[in-house]
């Protein structure tokens, strides 16, 4: 078969095929088992093949780029804008070929079995915080319905549970007892677990010269670097500190037209779980910035902006400011690869 270029449907086990010519005209369709897939393309001969970066992409990627193939994963919303009429698995890989032409378009690297074994790390560790949390707020609010009002806070919160359970003079039922007390050892478990994957996170990167760079960086610690690493990939993909922030969301949503130009709030765009990393390292080292202050420590230029920041805007926007700015700092780090310097980092990003 003459192909240039293929595009995929990708699914869980039945695969739709759109093979174009050079006029990017569909000369053939295909509908493939998983078992007939991997298959299609051992006997292709060298091509282009184009897929959403959705679940497993990354998987059937690897595998084929193996065989000599070209792979571009393209972002799933921007390929949605080409679909036609009726959403059904030909129009979707139609679509892939329409927006394949699109030189605007970016593609997605390819993630290397390192990186997504550091970023199933996270997925995982990320589960179980928010298990833990949601354990901690039903205990809580079961206790609260016996007279116990324990304060906000994971370790406090732990403790006066204990406290309560433990007290056989208390209103709690004695039949509920046992089952509280169990679902309080679920959250030490989880505790546990977390825990590990921190240990895992380090040792994993330990020897990764840019990872330690990031973690000079204040705000920006294991867990952030960590996911930096395995979610961005190649930062040479990014032309700038900015393109890089908003890639992010950390720039703020435009709505112009005309003469009018209206910046709004933050997009939130791309990643959520990078975000909140850095939205939550910014406000930690802005909270660090003004314990230094008040101990009388000289602060680098980029903690008095952050003061700075915080005195003319709010603690709030402040935060947002600071991630922002710790973004393009993980950028002027990564590309230049040099370690962080807080006067000159400033100016560069």
């Amino acid at each position: 078969m003459n192909a240039t270029i293929v595009a995929v449907d990708l699914a869980k086990n039945v695969f739709e095929l759109a093979v174009a010519d050079a006029d990017w005209h569909i000369a053939q369709r295909q509908r493939l088992t998983r078992a007939k897939f991997f298959g299609f393309f051992v006997q292709l001969a060298p091509c282009q093949v184009v897929m959403e970066a959705c679940g497993s992409a990354h998987y059937w990627a690897r595998r084929i780029v193996g065989l000599g193939h070209t792979v571009r994963l393209l972002p799933a919303h921007y390929v949605k804008a080409y679909v036609r009429r009726n959403k059904t698995d030909q129009a979707d890989a139609a679509a892939l070929i329409e927006a394949a032409r699109c030189a605007e378009i970016r593609e997605v690297p390819v993630k290397t079995v390192e990186a997504q074994q550091i970023q199933s790390l996270h997925r995982l560790r990320s589960q179980w915080m928010s298990t833990r949390q949601r354990y901690v707020n039903t205990l809580r609010g079961i206790l609260r319905e016996f007279g116990f009002a324990i304060p906000l806070g994971v370790n406090v919160a732990k403790e006066q549970i204990g406290v309560a359970l433990a007290d056989f003079d208390s209103e709690v039922p004695q039949a509920l007892r046992a089952t509280l007390t169990d679902m309080l050892q679920e959250v030490r478990s989880l505790e546990e677990k977390i825990l590990g994957v921190e240990h895992q996170l380090n040792a994993l990167t330990r020897a990764d010269v840019r990872v330690q760079q990031l973690r000079q960086i204040p705000g920006v610690g294991a867990l952030t670097s960590t996911a930096l690493r395995a979610i961005v990939g190649d930062i040479q993909r990014f032309p700038s500190g900015r393109h890089f922030a908003s890639w992010l969301g950390l720039t703020p949503n435009e709505r112009s037209s005309a003469e009018k130009r209206r910046l709004g709030k933050i997009s939130k765009q791309g990643d959520v779980y990078l975000r909140t990393l850095l939205v939550h390292g910014a406000r930690s080292a802005l909270l660090a910035a003004h314990r230094a202050e008040r101990s009388g420590h000289t602060l680098d230029h980029l903690r008095r902006w952050a003061l700075d920041c915080e005195r003319q805007r709010g603690h709030n926007k402040a935060t947002v400011a600071l991630a922002n700015r710790l973004a393009r700092i993980v950028w002027a780090t990564w590309t230049h690869e040099r370690p962080f310097d807080g006067n000159w980092s400033a100016q560069a990003a």
